[in-house]
């Protein structure tokens, strides 16, 4: 059920990628480039999340030059698979992995598993400009061609609390592929300080009331780190 439905939200978003569950082995703590300083490392994996209820390590944590890290370059490359109806949509609403100082800034990703769905957060250090703009109007609806097989995906903006210094939540609906499958997509990303933080929640069915929880918990991992 993982693999099926990694595969469709793979064709929509770079940022961290979406865990396929399938990973036995976590990754390294350190990528090839790492943050600066082990105090840098220490901060941005204290921002991460602790293992949720019910789900596992699938994928790290894994700290480096967020564009180097072997999550991002996975989401990379199967974004360059698809084929978007509209393509500047791929990384609407998220960080711009082409940008170079949003490449090299440091990062922390984690990715959790469970049958039911998973999750993935990344955590990077950059200034408030490198926040991603809302979503475009004509990225809440439009197909790509994933593997072969038409996807349609239908976004909108939740109502979510406002978290940290800046903050936005969406929902995707994709549905489609070989088996035509349905997934949903919940999206976070919260500012505070200097700390942006990515998470995708990914299931049958995600819940608005279940993202708020967890960007809720996120960002105290953020404050408590910011202080």
């Amino acid at each position: 059920m993982l693999k099926a439905i990694s595969g469709i939200c793979l064709g929509m978003m770079a940022v961290a990628g979406c865990s396929s569950g399938e990973a036995s082995t976590p990754a390294p703590a350190a990528a090839s480039k790492p943050p600066s300083t082990s105090a840098d490392a220490a901060r941005l994996r204290a921002a991460l999340l602790p293992v949720p209820e019910g789900m596992h390590i699938s994928y790290g944590p894994e700290l480096g030059a967020f564009g180097s890290l072997k999550s991002t370059q996975q989401g990379l490359a199967a974004v360059r698979q698809a084929r978007l109806e509209r393509p500047e949509c791929a990384g609407a609403a998220q960080l711009d992995v082409a940008k170079p100082d949003i490449a090299k800034a440091p990062a922390a990703v984690i990715a959790f598993a469970a049958d039911r769905g998973s999750i993935t957060q990344a955590v990077v250090s950059l200034p408030s400009a490198a926040f991603p703009a809302p979503l475009p109007k004509q990225c809440a609806s439009y197909s790509a061609d994933v593997g072969g097989a038409k996807v349609a995906y239908k976004t909108r903006t939740l109502p979510m609390p406002v978290k940290g210094d800046q903050s936005r939540a969406y929902l995707t609906t994709a549905t489609g592929g070989e088996k035509n499958d349905h997934a949903q997509i919940g999206s976070v990303m919260i500012r505070r300080g200097s700390l942006i933080m990515s998470m995708l929640v990914v299931g049958r069915q995600v819940k608005p009331d279940g993202l708020y929880d967890l960007a809720k918990l996120a960002d105290q991992n953020l404050s408590r780190v910011t202080r």
